[in-house]
């Protein structure tokens, strides 16, 4: 498994990065940044997921974002922030690599690969929460769930995941009993099985059948950062540059080697 992002990275940007990453395991619920304190790491998941989420002072949690091996977890320290006023949690565990938010800002200077990379993967993060708002208010409890579980399935790379229906219902900010209905209408159908906190996707074209558009829309926006970032490779590689795309895999010891 690997970040996309850190893998998008030619061999020699990589390479100057690599004593800075330490590997880590993600836990599921960690919270890895709490409402408006500081920021200490930034990560990249490599297999878990991490969820953006905004919390009112009653308790109250509705997902912003869901960010797995496509992207990075603290964007405030790349914009020139400390702080985020949301949380980020782990909603599916795994693990990711992560850097020391002050190296981070060193490290990554304005117009250098990384810092371009970064800025067109915001602003697609930012075309993903615009379009989750849109379809919090406009489509379906059922169509928002085969939305989001699409997307976890995409980052997980697997048609299983470790998911509590609670988890499920703050994510999409609905009440576990509505959840509840619409997973089993799923189960009913054939498109998933759910048992003791496990999801396993079974039909995903008939998932896909059943989302509404944003999930397609989403998609289409993260395949395009990519795509442009492969052919820049591709250019750059043509002219000299080695394009690194090895898969990053976090060690035992923290350390992350380069992969051979």
């Amino acid at each position: 498994m690997k970040n996309k992002l850190l893998s998008a990275l030619s061999k020699e940007e990589y390479k100057r990065l690599l004593p800075n990453l330490e590997a880590v395991s993600l836990p599921l619920k960690q919270i890895i940044y709490a409402p408006n304190q500081l920021i200490e790491y930034v990560y990249f998941p490599t297999d878990g997921i991490i969820s953006l989420v905004n919390v009112t002072q009653n308790g109250g949690i509705v997902e912003a974002a869901t960010v797995g091996n496509e992207g990075m977890v603290g964007i405030p320290i790349l914009l020139g922030g400390n702080e985020m006023i949301g949380q980020a949690i782990v909603q599916v565990a795994g693990n990711a690599v992560r850097m020391k938010a002050d190296v981070f800002k060193g490290a990554v200077p304005n117009g250098s690969q990384f810092h371009n990379l970064l800025l067109r993967y915001t602003l697609a993060l930012m075309n993903l929460i615009s379009q989750t708002v849109a379809c919090n208010s406009l489509h379906s409890a059922e169509q928002r769930c085969c939305r989001w579980l699409l997307i976890c399935q995409d980052r997980v790379q697997s048609d299983s995941f470790l998911l509590t229906q609670e988890f499920l219902a703050q994510m999409l900010g609905v009440q576990r009993p509505t959840v509840s209905g619409v997973a089993t209408i799923l189960q009913q159908t054939g498109l998933i099985r759910y048992s003791r906190g496990k999801m396993t996707i079974c039909d995903r074209s008939r998932l896909e059948a059943t989302s509404c558009e944003c999930y397609g829309i989403v998609t289409q926006e993260f395949e395009r950062l990519f795509k442009d970032t492969a052919q820049k490779s591709k250019d750059s590689n043509s002219n000299g540059n080695g394009l690194f795309t090895q898969i990053v895999q976090p060690q035992v010891n923290g350390q992350v080697e380069h992969p051979h």
